[in-house]
């Protein structure tokens, strides 16, 4: 019974690493030519489907500490392979979507395909971040209850959710996600959140009274009318309403 939610963490890692195999795409090019014979630059459909697969590691990565808890069963083995875990779901894979999204970004620009690969670079400073984030959860005991940084799982479906918004795009919202310089901001801005020591609420209840968890009864509205409105764009912007929420009303959070 012990090793039942470490089979839940590898069950994690499993699907991060089908996440990385399919954005990878090794078996499909994001350049075709038109019926004029111009180059045009897409999106892969089996990245979205690596995206949802990460979507997956989240649900699972849920899972594995609800389990320990219902079968006592939690470790010091099983809090080091959930960390080793969610790097590849959370940190690789993610890097290597926003690798991606800065190939299609700079392949859309006049002599794009051509750019060198320093470019594309910026995209494994995710990964980094991740790693850094989740080695300072592990040595840190205070953060039960709140969190110092954003959570890995949390930056990893930001990033999750910018491929499948493109490829359901109903809001126009293609061309600014293609835009270089945007996800530069979005490395840049999800990688010194998550190794920050900004205070962020952990979505576990004491209790359920109103005054003590008045943040996440909030968080839970947005989720739902972000959800019903959204779509997919409801990831992000559910995501930044948590660190708002977070910090603008951290004196109510316990």
């Amino acid at each position: 019974m012990k090793n039942i939610p470490n089979l839940f963490t590898l069950l994690n890692l499993f699907f991060g690493s089908i996440a990385i195999i399919l954005i990878l795409q090794t078996n499909e090019a994001f350049v075709s030519l038109d019926a004029e014979e111009v180059s045009v630059v897409h999106l892969p459909e089996k990245i979205t489907f690596g995206c949802l697969f990460i979507f997956l590691a989240a649900i699972v990565d849920f899972l594995d500490g609800f389990v320990a808890r219902l079968f006592k069963a939690t470790s010091e083995m099983g809090k080091q392979l959930d960390s080793l875990a969610d790097v590849v779901s959370f940190g690789v894979a993610p890097g290597i979507i926003l690798y991606q999204l800065l190939r299609i970004s700079i392949a859309r620009q006049p002599d794009g395909l051509d750019a060198s690969i320093i470019w594309l670079l910026p995209a494994l400073i995710l990964p980094c971040a991740t790693a850094w984030r989740l080695a300072k959860f592990n040595i840190d005991t205070s953060q039960q209850y709140g969190f110092k940084g954003l959570p890995s799982p949390a930056s990893g479906l930001f990033v999750a959710s910018l491929p499948l918004i493109i490829f359901n795009d109903k809001l126009g919202l293609t061309e600014i996600l293609y835009n270089q310089w945007l996800l530069y901001a979005v490395i840049g801005g999800l990688s010194i959140l998550m190794v920050s020591n900004l205070p962020l609420m952990a979505l576990k209840f004491k209790d359920y009274s109103v005054k003590n968890n008045l943040p996440k009864y909030i968080l839970l509205a947005v989720v739902i009318v972000a959800a019903v409105l959204l779509k997919w764009l409801a990831v992000p912007v559910v995501i930044l309403a948590y660190v708002i929420l977070s910090l603008a009303l951290k004196n109510k959070m316990t």
